[in-house]
């Protein structure tokens, strides 16, 4: 039996258009596909991002965080403040699990971590 040759997660939307305007305009993400109701993002080869209009979304998703792994955590940062985006929580070191990260959330309110691993 040979590995998985993608991955996509998929996440629930009251509002793709809105969404669709974040991780495109906003994040940059590279539209892969769009099946209508649903748009899948490229973040890197063979990983993907989803999105689906759904009405029974989670108003106030808990429990959730998305990671978008990068050595350049500051520069996302400041691309992403630089448009207006509010964060949570500015980049910082985590000597826990040996991180350096900060996170924000989308227009649906699923927590975005966007982090280096430092070993």
């Amino acid at each position: 039996m040979s590995a998985f040759d993608q991955y996509i997660s998929f996440f629930y939307t009251r509002d793709l258009e809105k969404t669709a305007r974040f991780y495109e305009d906003v994040m940059g993400l590279t539209l892969w596909r769009d099946q209508g109701d649903c748009r899948i993002y490229q973040l890197h080869e063979g990983a993907y991002l989803g999105f689906c209009a759904r009405e029974d979304a989670p108003e106030q998703p808990v429990g959730i965080i998305i990671c978008l792994v990068t050595d350049d955590v500051d520069e996302w940062y400041e691309r992403l403040r630089s448009q207006g985006v509010v964060f949570e929580k500015t980049p910082s070191h985590n000597p826990k699990y040996h991180i350096y990260h900060c996170f924000l959330r989308d227009p649906n309110g699923y927590l975005l971590e966007i982090q280096r691993f430092l070993e």
